[in-house]
């Protein structure tokens, strides 16, 4: 099978396209075929080694030969190990994986796995697990989210945020998106409304939330929490803006639960768990028409150093989705 692989950390210049055999299934796996994936954040971070707690799960001083990246999947499985149920070869399927889904292949968990809903494409169904998983457990799970609440999110016109937007609107929540220019026409039709950071500084503004939604990062605690409604939630996703240093987007996460304890607000963090139900749940919400994938481009396979390129330089308005 073609696979794109690095054994050094740097640039997506650093990856190769090779030829690599197939995966070994194991009993509990099933093997699909890849026929799209899309692009995170979390690539260029294990690509980059940004921040470099990264090297601790790939490779201290290099990546480990032989990995894959990619985590977003969309397919058909082929086949199926002897202890798994639920799935059978020919099934069209989505999810996530660790890593691998940047090839033609790849050995998943069906813990991770769900059936694609009919009506949606590979493309779209590859845009959804890592972003909507992070956007719903972030609003329920993290949040709690309830009807009738006032919800902002920060980083709403981008992969997690249209999500969360979507998702919100769905719980009944009055929501608000921060974005930049180009995604103020998507996040109003999304049904929120919407504010451009970069002609108003979002922080200063006198309206108050329930519960704030932060996905871009760059801006202190102190600030988000001068959004919030006495005893609203913050919740921290990481900081799609932040690269470096030692804990790169988990700092800010770190600083919140310190702080947490002393401030009348609450301050969480969410780190998405893929999981079949959330899936199912997605995957209805789509059927019914109250959730649809935005997608900014799509590239085909050959071109994943340029899909990546394109998703550190910008902010892309929705999905970056990588086609096989």
């Amino acid at each position: 099978m073609k696979a794109w692989t690095w054994d050094r950390y740097g640039p997506p210049d650093v990856l190769t396209l090779q030829d690599l055999p197939e995966p070994a299934l194991a009993p509990d796996k099933v093997l699909v075929r890849v026929r799209a994936a899309s692009v995170n954040p979390y690539d260029w971070r294990h690509l980059r080694a940004a921040p470099f707690l990264v090297r601790l799960s790939v490779g201290l001083r290099r990546p480990r030969p032989g990995l894959i990246l990619g985590a977003d999947v969309a397919g058909v499985v082929e086949r199926v190990g002897e202890e798994v149920t639920g799935l059978r070869p020919g099934d069209e399927v989505f999810g996530e994986v660790p890593l691998g889904a940047f090839a033609e292949s790849v050995a998943a968990s069906p813990a991770t796995l769900a059936v694609k809903p009919a009506d949606l494409s590979f493309e779209q169904a590859a845009a959804v697990s890592m972003a909507a998983h992070t956007a719903l457990q972030g609003l329920r799970d993290v949040g709690g989210i309830e009807d009738g609440q006032r919800v902002l999110v920060i980083g709403a016109s981008g992969g997690i945020g249209t999500f969360a937007v979507q998702l919100a609107k769905a719980f009944g929540a009055d929501v608000t998106g921060v974005c930049g220019p180009r995604g103020l026409d998507l996040v109003r039709s999304l049904g929120a409304d919407a504010v451009d950071y970069t002609s108003t500084d979002f922080t200063e503004r006198t309206e108050r939330y329930d519960l704030v939604l932060d996905i871009a990062g760059g801006r202190s605690l102190r600030a988000l929490r001068r959004l919030l409604l006495p005893r609203g939630t913050l919740v921290l996703v990481g900081g799609i803006t932040s690269r470096g240093g030692l804990l790169g987007p988990a700092a800010q996460q770190v600083r919140g639960f310190l702080l947490s304890p002393f401030v009348r607000e609450r301050v969480a963090a969410v780190q998405w768990k893929p999981n079949t139900a959330d899936l199912r749940l997605l995957a209805t919400l789509i059927e019914e028409r109250r959730l649809a994938p935005v997608l900014d481009r799509t590239y085909p396979f050959a071109a994943l150093p340029e899909a990546l390129r394109h998703l550190e330089q910008g902010h892309p308005v929705g999905k970056i989705v990588l086609t096989l």
